[in-house]
């Protein structure tokens, strides 16, 4: 006996792919038009961010190259980055410690109003920066809710150095908070209970079972935390003091320079902070790929 052929469809009848076939054996995309999706990708960059890139660039061409050296090396300028470089590590390495204490008990522990305290980590993110500085200011001067106790005793919190600190701080927290928050909530409990059940200590289970965990979100946050500072602009203007030499961020200068009418002056300042941000984000990049890879989540 002959085996038997599939019937021919009948005329008129129509045919149906099946599901998830295209013209071509692909995959069946969900956003039709590559090309149109692209080129609105790339023009809507260009907008945004590349035209506004380029002519910060542009404009610093203008000066000759001891002209620029010598905009960007001045002692006011050098001042400057020394404080916003200085207190963003500073911040960053403070909410390194603290950011880990506060994603360590979000995430082991319950206790009333925890969804509170969750809640307030994201506070710095959707407050504004000026009512932020404003706030910190009226918390931390000398006639402020705090700073009238703390100055009799010598200690002076605003209009100097440690505002500055203090305001990156505040505004750093969330990002090392809400990057190892995650990596705790996965952790394997298994190993822990493996390690106590071997006899270690808390310590060594912290020390060797943890903390190599969460070492890659651990960086990437402080690393994201002090990209942020660099840039911070309205929480340290009200805190700062602004004194030249003193309390004086780079962003301020900037700022100023504008104001004086000196564009390539403040350029050529910003391109510094711009190079500065381009390696930030290539660390951060770096970092999340570490991350991805020590997790053994798909790049």
């Amino acid at each position: 006996m002959s085996a038997a052929t599939p019937s021919s469809p009948a005329p008129g009848a129509t045919t149906f792919a099946p599901s998830g076939a295209r013209r071509g054996g692909g995959a069946k995309r969900v956003l039709p038009g590559f090309g149109l999706t692209l080129g609105y990708t790339l023009f809507y960059l260009s907008i945004i961010v590349l035209i506004p890139l380029s002519a910060l660039l542009f404009k610093t061409f203008t000066l000759t190259w001891p002209q620029f050296w010598e905009a960007v090396t001045a002692p006011r300028v050098l001042a400057s980055y020394q404080l916003t470089f200085g207190a963003s590590f500073l911040a960053a390495l403070v909410n390194l410690v603290f950011g880990l204490l506060v994603a360590w008990v979000l995430v082991r522990y319950q206790f009333p109003g925890k969804k509170v305290v969750d809640a307030l980590v994201d506070l710095p993110f959707a407050l504004p920066t000026a009512v932020a500085g404003i706030s910190l200011t009226a918390l931390l001067a000398g006639n402020g809710w705090v700073g009238q106790y703390l100055e009799p005793l010598g200690i002076q919190l605003a209009f100097n150095p440690n505002g500055v600190v203090i305001a990156l701080i505040f505004i750093g927290l969330p990002f090392v908070v809400r990057t190892v928050q995650p990596v705790l909530e996965d952790s394997e409990k298994e190993l822990e209970e493996a390690a106590t059940s071997l006899g270690a200590s808390r310590w060594q289970i912290f020390y060797k079972v943890i903390l190599p965990a969460i070492t890659p979100a651990l960086l990437t946050g402080f690393a994201m935390a002090f990209a942020r500072a660099l840039g911070e602009y309205g929480s340290v203007i009200f805190i700062a003091g602004n004194m030249p030499m003193i309390s004086e961020i780079t962003p301020l200068i900037i700022i100023g320079k504008l104001e004086q009418y000196d564009y390539a002056g403040a350029t050529a300042v910003a391109v510094v902070m711009l190079i500065f941000s381009f390696v930030m984000l290539l660390v951060i990049n770096a970092l999340q790929a570490w991350q991805r890879r020590h997790s053994g989540a798909p790049a």
